[in-house]
């Protein structure tokens, strides 16, 4: 299916399959820059605005804030991209992101887009023969039109494992 109108109360019209390609393209870019280690384009995809959270399910379903990174704004989401690029040190790897099951939860008021998508990320060491699981889970998106395109005004990573193996190094 090319595009799920969630709410199932009209018919799909063209504006809401662009709108799911337009997302879907935002999501492969996204990918690409993480699965490249390109921190800092990872990081401009983001308003100045933006928060970005990696939390649990568990913490998600009982309210509590506690999550493995939380960014206040676009400036925290930069400065965790610096560091991981110039001065973090973890063991060689190779992830990839896997984004599926976009859909579309409207518009607000003010014009930005929410939606929802799941999220696979696989990792290989180097020093180890196979690929792991490294997360699962499901993006709760809000989008925001600039002149530059899509950007994130929020991004909440909510993973579904009970534990997350080895260290969190790239952002998810």
């Amino acid at each position: 299916m090319l595009a799920t109108n969630t709410t199932l109360s009209r018919p799909v019209r063209l504006d809401d399959l662009l709108l799911h390609y337009e997302i879907e393209r935002f999501n492969c870019a996204y990918a690409a820059a993480l699965d490249e280690q390109r921190l800092s384009d990872w990081s401009e995809m983001f308003t100045p605005d933006a928060s970005y959270v990696v939390l649990s399910r568990e913490n998600e379903e009982r309210n509590f804030p506690v999550g493995l990174i939380y960014c206040e704004n676009q400036g925290m989401i930069r400065d965790r991209a610096f560091a991981l690029e110039k001065t973090a040190m973890f063991a060689p790897r190779y992830l990839r992101h896997m984004i599926s099951n976009l859909q579309l939860h409207g518009e607000t008021e003010t014009g930005e887009i929410k939606a929802r998508a799941n999220y696979v990320v696989l990792q290989v060491l180097f020093d180890r023969p196979d690929a792991t699981i490294h997360q699962v889970g499901t993006y709760h998106d809000v989008f925001r039109r600039t002149d530059a395109g899509l950007k994130l005004v929020q991004r909440r990573c909510i993973y579904d494992n009970l534990l997350v193996p080895n260290a969190l190094c790239i952002p998810v």
